[in-house]
């Protein structure tokens, strides 16, 4: 328990920073920014997605959906991918979080791991990958939810967005990942004798062949896995191992490698796959063998030196801050309630003043596949995007979708379906 008490209490003020930037980035980047660049089948929309994808705060579950949302709108497949890869394994909050836990050589080489990988994977599949799964439509979603869809905002009500969006939606998107990789680092740390790790030290190739192993099929996010990469290397393993696990572990899951095949074809999870598996095991053997170890093991014994001393009183509060956010989250997502999408906007309102539940109209589905807040965002504009809906409610924890209007349920599930997601009903 001390360990992951310690991981927090280093993390902590950063963790805060980056939510906070993540938070802003949200309510005030128009949406235009995010769709208006990634059309056209040439290497500037790979690059424009690429470098639009490293500083977004999403995992990995969010981005699947927000790519299929650009693809509909005209996105190359190439361009697809290349956010696809860029923007789970990078987000402005993970870079600082990075640089908090694992010093600056890390919180600088994973980005620039990120856009040369999803660089490479987008050109080879426009050049390899002619066919086109999906129909674009540029009127139908947008990419990225955000404040900024609606222009009447003011400054201050962007501000009480952007703090709303860090310190709420983001804790509970990302807050039960987080603390999933601090368990698993403390469990790492404290189970895991270092005799286990140490007939891998030697053998670079090998390790990372290991880890690729475990995290390509498991979900972790890109903040959630500094820990995990912090106890690997307390444990003995190298650098470029560590690096190979932050950039493979958020990038892909089983669930995106299904989403990808079912949406996008199997040639392009092809190319999808090998572009990660290959520029992790590059980056990490450039990392073990041509850079100098010190840049990358400083920060790590200066971590274990930490151990033995009283943690700082700021990161001591900061850390209070961040379990409070995280019981709240747990508390505000779990609740009960009516989150409505109208043509104007987003109205919540509560059970009793909410007329959805009422309508004779209603249609009530169920939404497999949801794992967050842009999840549920991007499958609401989904079903609001069809024909004869007039409003969506959409629980996150239940999945279930309560619809009103005269859509049919056959072009509902089409709708659905192309963000990568399952639908009953």
């Amino acid at each position: 328990m001390n360990e992951i008490f310690n991981l927090v209490n280093e993390m902590s003020p950063y963790l805060l920073l980056g939510f906070l930037l993540a938070g802003i980035m949200h309510a005030f980047v128009p949406n235009t920014m995010y769709k208006k660049f990634l059309g056209g089948k040439s290497w500037k929309a790979v690059f424009n997605a690429t470098l639009l994808g490293i500083p977004l705060p999403l995992c990995s579950c969010g981005t699947i959906p927000t790519a299929m949302s650009l693809r509909k709108e005209g996105a190359s497949k190439g361009a697809t991918v290349s956010f696809l890869i860029s923007t789970p394994q990078t987000g402005v909050d993970s870079i600082i979080a990075t640089y908090s836990l694992i010093g600056l050589p890390f919180a600088l080489m994973r980005p620039i791991a990120a856009l040369f990988t999803a660089l490479f994977s987008g050109l080879m599949v426009n050049k390899f990958d002619d066919s086109t799964s999906i129909n674009p439509n540029p009127s139908t979603i947008d990419s990225q939810p955000s404040s900024t869809n609606h222009p009447h905002l003011s400054f201050w009500q962007k501000i009480k967005n952007a703090l709303h969006y860090a310190f709420v939606e983001m804790m509970q998107d990302i807050g039960k990942w987080l603390m999933l990789g601090l368990l698993i680092a403390g469990a790492i740390t404290v189970f895991v004798p270092e005799s286990f790790f140490a007939m891998f030290s030697d053998y670079s190739i090998l390790s990372m062949l290991v880890i690729l192993l475990f995290s390509l099929p498991m979900y972790i996010c890109a903040t959630g896995s500094i820990p995990i990469a912090v106890a690997l290397m307390m444990k003995g393993l190298s650098p470029g191992t560590a690096l190979v696990l932050l950039m493979a572990g958020p990038a892909v899951n089983a669930a995106s490698m299904i989403v990808i095949n079912k949406v996008m074809g199997k040639k392009t999870l092809i190319i999808y796959l090998a572009s990660i598996i290959g520029g992790a095991m590059a980056f990490g053997l450039l990392t073990d063998y041509l850079l100098p170890r010190e840049w990358f093991t400083d920060s790590i014994a200066q971590i274990k030196e930490c151990h033995d001393h009283h943690s700082m009183v700021f990161n001591q509060l900061c850390t209070i801050f961040i379990i409070v956010l995280l019981a709240n989250a747990f508390i505000q997502r779990n609740r009960k309630g009516c989150c409505c999408s109208h043509d104007s906007g987003n109205d919540c309102c509560d059970d009793s003043a909410c007329t959805c539940h009422h309508h004779t109209d209603n249609l009530v589905v169920y939404v497999e596949g949801m794992m967050c807040n842009h999840c549920k965002s991007n499958a609401e504009k989904a079903i609001m995007s069809v024909e004869g809906v007039e409003s969506v409610e959409i629980d996150l924890g239940s999945g279930q979708a309560k619809i009103k209007g005269t859509a049919k349920i056959d072009d509902i599930r089409k709708a659905v379906e192309q963000l990568g997601f399952g639908i009953k009903g």
